[in-house]
């Protein structure tokens, strides 16, 4: 497992990289600038906890236990 965090606007995220693979972590960072301009995505990212990356799935994990699943491939 890779703990990695990165800096979305002022927020700084953990991120647990579980497939090793630094492309994971590449195509993450694009789907977020992607969705820079989107409101209601920037508005669930302030309340995120952590970003798991398994295979080619990023799950967002809130403080209530609930999950967000995006596809980073």
């Amino acid at each position: 497992m890779q703990a990695i965090s990165i800096r979305y606007k002022n927020k700084v995220i953990p991120v647990l990289n579980y497939t090793h693979k630094v492309s994971h972590m590449e195509f993450l960072s694009n789907k977020l600038k992607e969705n820079e301009m989107n409101f209601e995505f920037r508005k669930k990212l302030k309340m995120i906890s952590i970003i798991e990356i398994i295979g080619d799935v990023a799950i967002f994990k809130y403080h209530d236990g609930t999950k967000l699943y995006l596809e980073v491939s």
